[in-house]
């Protein structure tokens, strides 16, 4: 397990060429489980990119697939926006580092991973939501919970069919057969998605450990009973392994809590 960045219960990040600020307040929150000798999530809670990766692959080498993405993305910190085109050439640089990992053998290794990072957009601030497999980002705003990132898994293209139902999903026997990762000798592809950044909007990055254990109704009910973001974290952790704790848990609750404009005086004169 890899963890870069701590939690912060305000911190402002400046856009200089949009004369914006967006100030963000987060928690990160990782637990070995009750049921794996070895935590394979990695996770990364740093402005302007938070993410949180599950290795797959055995023992070590899932640990060694889900650190390098994470220790990857790390380079973009201190930056104030970013750009998919910047993620994408870090899962690839990942990859390659994989193949050196100690642990990996010829099968290779894996990871799922999964995060939101703060962009410009149309000439404003907004999120870019990004993901390969079954880690998850969920949204809460004005006290609705929407599932923001679409699974890559046998369950999830049997409930795209109509075959299965989205209950019958969360108890289906191949639940965990994801069908995209960050490396086994594959090009990661990430699905993305846009989202306005607004106050009062918190974003959960997670594991599926977490999501195996909980459902939508409890991970908002966390959510929303929880004002500060590290005891939404802890409380959905601890829920987590109170019902269970069956794989490792990770989650990232991050909460945006104002937008607003640079003072004209501290823009630098080529920026104004």
């Amino acid at each position: 397990m890899t963890q870069i960045g701590q939690g912060s219960s305000g911190f402002t990040l400046e856009i200089p060429s949009l004369h914006k600020t967006v100030t963000l307040a987060w928690a990160a929150l990782t637990d070995t489980g009750h049921r794996r000798e070895v935590n394979e999530d990695s996770l990364l809670s740093e402005p302007p990119v938070f993410a949180v990766a599950d290795g797959m692959g055995g023992h070590s080498a899932g640990d060694v697939a889900s650190a390098a993405v994470v220790t990857r993305l790390a380079e973009f910190a201190g930056r104030d926006h970013l750009e998919p085109d910047a993620i994408n050439g870090a899962l690839s640089l990942a990859v390659s580092d994989m193949a050196t990992g100690e642990g990996v053998t010829d099968l290779g290794t894996g990871t799922t991973v999964t995060g939101a990072a703060v962009a410009v957009v149309s000439g404003v601030p907004q999120w870019i939501v990004f993901n390969i497999g079954d880690s998850r980002v969920y949204q809460l705003t004005s006290g609705v919970l929407e599932q923001v990132t679409t699974d890559h898994s046998v369950v999830q293209e049997l409930v795209d069919a109509g075959r299965i139902t989205r209950d019958e999903a969360d108890v289906h026997p191949h639940g965990n057969i994801i069908t995209r990762a960050v490396g086994f000798h594959e090009p990661p592809i990430p699905d993305y998605r846009v989202l306005p950044i607004q106050p009062g909007m918190r974003l959960l990055v997670c594991s599926d450990g977490l999501t195996k254990e909980l459902t939508a109704y409890g991970i908002r009910h966390f959510l929303m009973s929880n004002p500060r973001a590290a005891d939404a974290a802890k409380s959905l952790v601890d829920a987590a392994l109170e019902n269970g704790g069956r794989d490792n848990v990770t989650v990232i609750v991050l909460d945006v809590i104002d937008v607003g404009e640079i003072s004209p005086s501290a823009v630098p004169p080529e920026l104004g």
